[in-house]
């Protein structure tokens, strides 16, 4: 399991060091989030949450309708914070890969990034 976690959290940090490049992109990190757990390194955009490493796995933040189709798909899970009530919103991404994880994440940042005037 720890070789499982290490991988991930190893992909997570490349996943962030090309997300970081995105403009108005940030990351929290532990020891500034306020009062830890939900968030906990999560990446930002104008302060709100769009991905995250949780258990080992990465969670994004995606429309309901999108969530509900790669559920029904088998590409991931919804996400309950532990709370046991699940995320409309959140998606647990299964796939380990790489590729698959920048996908969902850029795709997050989308949905999430004010959509600004042009």
């Amino acid at each position: 399991m720890s070789d499982t976690r290490t991988s991930a959290e190893e992909t997570y940090e490349r996943l962030c060091q090309t997300m970081l490049a995105e403009p108005d992109v940030t990351r929290e990190s532990g020891r500034d989030q306020r009062r830890g757990g939900f968030g906990s390194s999560a990446l930002r955009v104008d302060d709100k949450i769009f991905a995250m490493l949780a258990g080992g796995r990465l969670v994004v933040k995606l429309p309901r309708t999108e969530v509900d189709a790669l559920v029904t798909l088998g590409e991931g899970e919804r996400f309950t914070a532990g709370k046991g009530r699940p995320m409309r919103e959140w998606l647990v991404v299964r796939s380990q890969s790489e590729y698959q994880w920048l996908r969902f994440a850029r795709e997050a940042l989308a949905f999430v990034r004010p959509q600004r005037a042009a």
